[in-house]
C-alpha cells in the first residue's frame, strides 16, 4: 500500500465527519447512530439524503453546499476516495455532511426504517451482466424502500444508456411514480438547476467524450414486491464499456483504434 493511501487513512481516523465501523463491530453491537442521526450527529431535524457509491464525494459536498436545510451522507467502501470529500467538508466547516465507510449492502445496519428522505445513485457500474449487483435493480431498490420515508425519492444520474433504459423499464413495469426522466440532462434542464452545477470527476470525462448524461428520479413507494421488467435481457449493452480503463480515461486511444 502506498504511503499516500496510508496518510489518507490516518487522516480519516481523525476526521469527525467520517464514520468507519468494521462489519464485526456492527454485528456485535450495532451502529449507535441508527435511528438517531438527526438527534445525535446533525443536531437538527432536517431531511437526510444519501449518496451511494459516493467516490470522492463531489456530489455529497456539492449538494450540501447548495441545500443548507438538508443533511447529506456519502457512502463508499473506499477510504482513499472518501478522503477528498471528507477533507473538503471538514476544512470548510460544514455541519450538514457526513461520510460512512461501508458496503452499500449494509445500508440497513446504519439507517432505521423511514430515516432517509432521498437517495442519490451517481454514476454506478451498470453491472450489465449481474442484475443482483445493479444499484437500481429490484434487489437494491427493495432495500432502499425500507430505509426511505413515505414519499422518499431515488435519483439516478448515469452516463450509461443501458442502466438508464433498464431503470426506466423497471420503474414503468412496477408502476412506480416517475418525477423526472431525461436521456440528455444538460439539454433539457434549466441552466440554474443545482444538479447541473455539480460534476463528478468521471462525469466530466464522459462529457468530454461527447456522451450525454441521463437522469431519472422516482418514488419507489411501499407496495407489492418489485419484479424485474420483461425484456431487460434484450437491452443493448454499452459498447464503449467493452474497452479497457485506458480507453475510457484516454478517449484518444479509442479514436485511434477506430481509425485502424
Amino acid at each position: 500500500m502506498g504511503k499516500n493511501k496510508l496518510k489518507k487513512f490516518k487522516e480519516l481516523e481523525g476526521n469527525r465527519l467520517v464514520l468507519q465501523y468494521p462489519f464485526r463491530t456492527i454485528q456485535e453491537g450495532g451502529f449507535p447512530l441508527k435511528g438517531r442521526w438527526n438527534s445525535d450527529f446533525f443536531s437538527n431535524s432536517n431531511p437526510i439524503v444519501l449518496e451511494l457509491g459516493c467516490g470522492k464525494g463531489e456530489y455529497t459536498v456539492g449538494l450540501a453546499r447548495h441545500f443548507h436545510d438538508k443533511n447529506f451522507i456519502g457512502i463508499d467502501i473506499k477510504g482513499a476516495r472518501i478522503w477528498s470529500g471528507a477533507t473538503a467538508a471538514l476544512n470548510a466547516g460544514m455541519d450538514n455532511v457526513a461520510f460512512v465507510r461501508t458496503s452499500i449492502e449494509l445500508l440497513e445496519a446504519f439507517f432505521a426504517p423511514g430515516e432517509v428522505s432521498e437517495i442519490w445513485v451517481t454514476f454506478p457500474d451498470p453491472q450489465m451482466k449481474k442484475v443482483n449487483k445493479r444499484l437500481t435493480g429490484t434487489r437494491f431498490v427493495e432495500m432502499y424502500r425500507r430505509v426511505l420515508a413515505p414519499g422518499g425519492i431515488i435519483h439516478l444520474k448515469t452516463d450509461s444508456p443501458f442502466l438508464y433504459t433498464y431503470t426506466t423499464m423497471m420503474v414503468k413495469h412496477n408502476g412506480l411514480e416517475t418525477l423526472s426522466a431525461t436521456d440528455n440532462l444538460y439539454a433539457t434542464h434549466p441552466a440554474d438547476d443545482p444538479i447541473l452545477g455539480i460534476r463528478t470527476h468521471y462525469e466530466q470525462q464522459w462529457l468530454d467524450r461527447g456522451l450525454t448524461i441521463k437522469y431519472l428520479s422516482f418514488i419507489p413507494g411501499t407496495g407489492e414486491p418489485l419484479a424485474e421488467p420483461p425484456g431487460a435481457d434484450d437491452i443493448a449493452p454499452d459498447t464503449y464499456r467493452s474497452y479497457s480503463r485506458g480507453y475510457i480515461e484516454c478517449p484518444q486511444l479509442l479514436e485511434e483504434e477506430k481509425d485502424k
